[in-house]
């Protein structure tokens, strides 16, 4: 791999960072039901809605770019993250939940840094 593609990888804004955060938002939705473990309903709710919305933050930033969308991605992320301490819950829904979390966040880090230099309002 030659430096300017190496750079232009990282540097410029990419359609496969929002498909993977659409993915990790799936899974999130997902993990609940996947997980077999006895969870409070307050729990699938909040994986529920977090998963929806951001899987529907992602694929919007695929149709139309917003510097917001990455912002109120990164606020998911971060809430899935922190949702199990919040919830107390454990088991491998736990670990999901920090993985996926993770990754959603660190993807929107990822776009934040790409269109660092966007202004707010696109």
């Amino acid at each position: 791999m030659t430096a300017s593609m190496q750079k232009g990888w990282f540097t410029e804004h990419r359609g496969w960072e929002d498909v993977v955060s659409a993915a990790c938002g799936v899974l999130i939705v997902l993990s609940p039901a996947l997980a077999h473990e006895d969870v409070s309903v307050a729990v699938v709710i909040s994986a529920g809605l977090a998963g929806v919305i951001i899987t529907m933050l992602a694929l919007l930033d695929l149709m139309e770019h917003a510097r917001w969308e990455e912002l109120a991605e990164l606020a998911c992320g971060l809430w899935v993250v922190l949702s199990p301490l919040v919830f107390d819950y454990g088991g491998m829904l736990r670990l999901s939940h920090y993985l996926l979390g993770a990754a959603v966040a660190a993807l929107a880090l990822l776009e934040l840094w790409q269109d660092r230099s966007r202004r707010a309002t696109t």
